[in-house]
């Protein structure tokens, strides 16, 4: 099966063919830098990175974009209650970004483009786009005419037969309903401070949907392969994203479109009345890893609502754990004589992980034949039918099924002189047979969060997830 994709556009899967291959563009909505990002936000950066991942697992080369969005509505507001330049504001929260997608393990894509820094290609758009009769002035404000862009609703496939003409929204999210003209250009108004911009267009700011295809299109060109986001990106962003950028230019602006659809929290909508709402950080500090919560993230495909439980994130770091005993105890294996069956169940795992992720990214899969992959191979570690080599076979095998996945550990950091000391006074109380002490310092090490494992080739020990 080719490598397919659901393009929200046609609405249906297409065979992916990137327009200069092996070249994949990618553009992905990243954070508005107001806040720190809740696990919603990191459900899309993940399905993203799955993406990232695959792609270059298939062989492309990947050029993959992501704003920052440092000025709009939210960050505006925030800078200006915290009595702090826009630039100081936003500063603290793209840097707790970069450390969040780090922990998560989120590749880093080439580039991360800041709106403060590309006022002058906002503005050349909307000089375009006044040109061609597509944007008007209203009191230093400039609006995109939907009416005269036939094509507008597309994306969302919108019933535009209630239409009300001239009809106009300067905020810069907006409900389905407010199916209206958007601004492309804000003239400057008290409430924003400081933060203005003098320019042909007037003493203003660029409206939000126009950030992302200023961006998106100098340094991906004006026609790219892939965009990216969530599905409440589809109305009114990706929609005002297509107009404003065919509109101004006169050239398809993206070929497939891909949307992650939402996250919920105990079946319920994640919301701060709620109690429901999380941070990474509100996670990682009820001692959860970040591995787990990266598994629990990619696990469910990203066309499906994905519901965050707890019991889940249980489960996430249970089959973690799995993963990587597999891994850590392919190391033991000591016999020499091939087997001869393990080649055969790594072609047959490979064949079948790809065959997943061709369809549509479809995770779900894909993980059942990782655990089917492990499963096997244990079977065969168990039965004395693995030798050293195969076992590097199959460690290589699980190093490139990582690379898409991204569950890999970290190598584990030195203990402490403390931690060192107790578990060298637990191996000799298990060797003085002084199991009741043996026991105390090995649940006292768990309390610890470092989790002991007996062998006949002697002790080890591993950090919980």
């Amino acid at each position: 099966m080719p490598l397919q994709f659901f393009n929200t556009l046609s609405r249906r899967k297409e065979v992916f063919a990137p327009l200069e291959p092996p070249q994949v563009r990618m553009y992905t909505c990243g954070p508005t830098v107001y806040n720190f990002a809740h696990i919603g936000n990191f459900r899309a950066y993940v399905f993203e990175d799955l993406l990232r991942r695959y792609l270059k697992y298939k062989g492309y080369r990947v050029t993959q974009i992501m704003n920052l969005t440092d000025i709009d509505d939210k960050t505006i507001k925030g800078s200006i209650e915290k009595k702090v330049t826009l630039d100081e504001y936003t500063a603290f929260y793209k840097k707790a970004f970069f450390q969040d997608i780090d922990a998560l393990g989120i590749e880093r894509a080439e580039m991360y483009p800041e709106a403060t820094t590309h006022i002058d290609e906002m503005v050349q758009i909307v000089e375009r786009l006044k040109e061609r009769g597509l944007a008007y002035g209203v009191e230093g404000n400039y609006y995109f005419p939907i009416a005269k862009f036939p094509s507008y609703g597309k994306l969302a496939h919108l019933d535009m037969s209630g239409l009300k003409a001239g009809a106009r929204v300067a905020s810069d999210e907006y409900e389905k309903e407010s199916v209206s003209d958007f601004a492309l250009w804000k003239a400057w108004d008290e409430k924003d401070g400081n933060v203005f911009w003098e320019t042909s267009l007037g003493k203003g700011r660029p409206g939000w949907h126009l950030e992302c295809s200023a961006m998106s299109m100098k340094y991906l060109g004006e026609t790219f392969d892939i965009h990216t986001g969530g599905v409440d990106n589809i109305f009114p962003h990706h929609e005002n994203e297509i107009a404003q950028s065919e509109g101004a230019t006169g050239k398809p602006f993206v070929k497939y479109w891909l949307h992650c659809e939402h996250l919920m929290v105990e079946g319920r909508k994640m919301a701060k009345s709620l109690g429901n709402y999380y941070t990474l950080r509100d996670i990682l500090d009820k001692g959860y890893s970040p591995l787990a919560i990266r598994y629990l993230l990619l696990a469910t495909h990203y066309r499906q609502q994905l519901n965050f439980t707890f019991d889940g994130l249980d489960a996430s770091r249970n089959g973690l754990e799995r993963y990587h005993d597999f891994i850590a105890n392919l190391s033991d294996i000591v016999s020499s004589t091939d087997g001869g069956e393990a080649d055969g169940i790594i072609v047959q795992a490979t064949e079948a992980f790809e065959a997943a992720l061709d369809d549509d990214l479809n995770i779900s899969g894909a993980l059942g034949v990782i655990f089917d992959f492990v499963r096997d191979i244990n079977r065969l570690k168990a039965d004395g039918r693995l030798s050293k080599n195969e076992a590097a076979r199959v460690l290589e095998a699980v190093k490139r099924f990582d690379g898409v996945l991204g569950f890999q550990k970290k190598a584990e950091e030195s203990l402490d002189a403390e931690i060192e000391a107790k578990i060298a006074a637990r191996v000799a109380a298990r060797k003085a047979k002084n199991f009741a002490e043996s026991d105390r310092i090995r649940d006292e090490l768990l309390g610890m969060g470092i989790i002991l494992e007996d062998s006949p080739s002697g002790t080890k020990w591993k950090r919980k997830l």
